[in-house]
């Protein structure tokens, strides 16, 4: 072989090696489309004091984020691959309420926030004038406790009592509940496996009637009574994207009209058979239509993105539940019912909720459910909270300024205008330590003192669990009342918080005994 035929061929192979390498790169380097989503953002709403929100996104390319306003700030920007997370801090307001536009931009897409702020008027901190109307009901419900994972427990699809672990509740369970100072109950209850198929939608009498015997038993003690449709509504989204979801699926609802008039059909059916069943029961007894309704991702999935779909299918199912009840007759042409936004978060009720027409003038009231941060509050992640907790120990974000800013603007939302306010579940979980249990004392305190100060009911959510960590919220026994954990100190600091009339008393007092 003469060398010029050699160099020919070691030619060709090179050019074939940079063609093969060439074509490979293209490939590899196939162009990625611009996106951008919020995922979460969590307050939109800050009080006078200052305060700090958090907005997460996913995009491509990395994205940045800008305020509109001097007084609301970057603080500090974290990112990793496609998710970034803005920490905006508020100044201290000394003026009117303003609001301030957060601008995020990946690329070519482009996205808006608007976040508030109170007015400089001390609102969150000076108790609300208790002759008002809205204010007048819910301290008549006062503090309340849920008899959670007791009737709303269910297993393979069935509800049943026990299934969850706990005993069967009984007169002396409530009576220990009124004896330790709460003033109502809240009775949530599941129906699944109750329900024959349509069109009827016959509820099991059994279950009625237990239901019935339970509120028998909190109106023998004395206890105002919520009861409602439960987990239903229960949609859960697997890791590996699969959905477990009961017959209130909100997402194919608002995909499909014909399985929307269908889930209307059975909801009207149900809570027509409810309100017949307690239509001699007195005003003590309101009726709360839903609970908890979403996606599966607690406010931060596909609501996000399909143009308030969702929002308008959840108000339509509320109207559904105010007509059926009221056209019962008896005392439900008057019954005080209970209206939930999406997932019963504050801030999407406050923005997407519509409340319902009622030929009943003055007899609907907006529930809440409030458990920020929840990394400290259920999940454990945290064990401090406040402004002394310790940095590492307690979340970025959820502190008594965002606390306070959300209850203020539920105040003005709702109350004011003369619609009462009932935070149907907050709680925080049981410590193994005593400082721990001291952060979870300060925060329930204080919980219970801005509801008041704020002019709203609130209600404890206890599972019975007598554990520590994680979901661990009982205070008392559901079957014989007396109190499991620490749960007395627990059930008097929330007492306090809430009944305490002593002017010299006040947030702040609160906010100064920290731990």
């Amino acid at each position: 072989m003469s060398i010029n035929s050699v160099s020919l061929k070691k030619t060709i192979a090179m050019l074939l090696v940079m063609t093969s390498l060439s074509c490979s790169s293209s490939n590899e380097s196939v162009e990625e489309l611009p996106y951008l989503t919020v995922k979460s953002v969590s307050s939109i709403n800050l009080s006078a004091s200052g305060g700090e929100t958090i907005i997460s996104v996913s995009s491509y390319p990395k994205a940045v984020a800008q305020s509109s306003t001097e007084w609301l700030t970057l603080k500090s920007t974290t990112q990793l691959d496609k998710l970034s997370s803005f920490v905006f801090v508020a100044k201290a307001n000394e003026s009117g309420a303003r609001e301030s536009i957060i601008t995020i931009i990946a690329g070519e897409k482009k996205e808006t926030i608007t976040v508030s702020q109170a007015k400089n008027n001390q609102s969150e901190s000076k108790p609300i004038d208790e002759n008002q109307p809205a204010v007048k009901v819910a301290k008549e419900l006062g503090l309340g406790w849920n008899l959670g994972n007791q009737l709303d427990a269910y297993v393979n699809d069935v509800a049943d009592e026990t299934s969850w672990g706990n005993g069967k509740a009984t007169q002396e369970t409530f009576n220990k509940v009124k004896n330790a100072g709460f003033t109502s109950v809240r009775i949530p209850i599941t129906w699944l496996g109750k329900v024959s198929a349509a069109p009827g939608y016959t509820i099991d009498l059994a279950w009625l009637n237990r239901a019935k015997e339970l509120v028998d038993y909190a109106e023998n003690a004395g206890l105002k009574v919520i009861i409602n449709i439960h987990h239903d509504g229960y949609r859960h989204v697997n890791e590996d994207g699969s959905v477990k979801c009961n017959w209130l699926d909100i997402v194919k609802a608002s995909e499909d009209v014909i399985t929307n008039n269908a889930t209307k059909v059975q909801l009207k059916a149900m809570w027509t058979q409810i309100a017949e069943h307690f239509k001699d029961k007195g005003d003590f007894l309101i009726f709360e239509g839903l609970n908890e309704i979403h996606d599966g991702k607690w406010g931060m999935g596909s609501n996000t993105i399909d143009g308030g779909k969702q929002y308008a299918i959840l108000n339509e199912w509320q109207q559904v539940f105010v007509d059926a009840v009221r056209a019962t007759g008896g005392n439900n042409a008057a019954r005080y019912l209970g209206i939930s936004g999406y997932c019963t978060n504050p801030d999407l009720t406050m923005k997407f909720l519509k409340i319902p027409s009622d030929p009943a003038k003055d007899r609907l009231l907006v529930s809440v459910h409030y458990y920020d941060p929840a990394t400290f509050a259920l999940e454990d992640k945290f064990t401090e909270w406040g402004h002394t907790g310790a940095v590492g120990s307690k979340d970025v974000w959820g502190d008594e300024a965002h606390l306070n800013g959300l209850f203020a603007a539920l105040r003005t939302t709702y109350v004011e205008k003369g619609i009462p306010v009932y935070i149907g579940e907050m709680g925080c979980v049981h410590r193994n330590n005593v400082r721990s249990e001291l952060f979870r004392k300060y925060y329930l305190e204080y919980v219970c003192k801005a509801a008041r100060t704020n002019g709203m009911a609130v209600f404890y959510w206890d599972n019975g669990s007598a554990g520590s960590g994680r979901e661990c919220s009982g205070v008392i026994n559901h079957a014989t009342g007396d109190y499991v954990n620490n749960g007395k100190d627990i059930v008097n600091v929330m007492a306090k918080g809430y009944f305490t009339d002593d002017v010299s008393y006040t947030l702040a007092t609160v906010y100064q005994n920290a731990p």
